[in-house]
């Protein structure tokens, strides 16, 4: 029988994602002021979904680097390009790849 972890209340969980939207939302805003800032509202946006065993959606997971964590800005800290069906985000702070399929 698999092990059932224990999940936060359904609400609980909902607060939580209009909570990371907020978050990402912020940091957009707040990265051409200070990029120290948007990099620590990804951090938050990231404990608050480990804490409640939630998925951050998919548009928001190609918004910040999953070697470092700090937020992309495709021109500003990042690169990207689409090479055989993938779009490919450079971090230049860390200089890692992350590689996403084009549907």
């Amino acid at each position: 029988m698999p092990k059932i972890y224990n999940k936060k209340p359904i609400h609980q969980q909902k607060i939580a994602e209009k909570r990371i939207k907020f978050l990402f939302q912020h940091a957009k805003e707040m990265f051409r002021e200070d990029s120290n800032a948007s990099d620590k509202y990804v951090m938050m946006a990231r404990r608050i979904a480990m804490k409640y065993k939630i998925k951050i959606p998919s548009p928001l997971k190609k918004k910040f680097c999953k070697n470092c964590h700090k937020y992309l800005m495709p021109g500003a800290n990042c690169r990207v390009r689409i090479h055989k069906h993938r779009i490919i985000y450079y971090c230049f702070g860390c200089r890692h790849y992350m590689r996403h399929p084009v549907k």
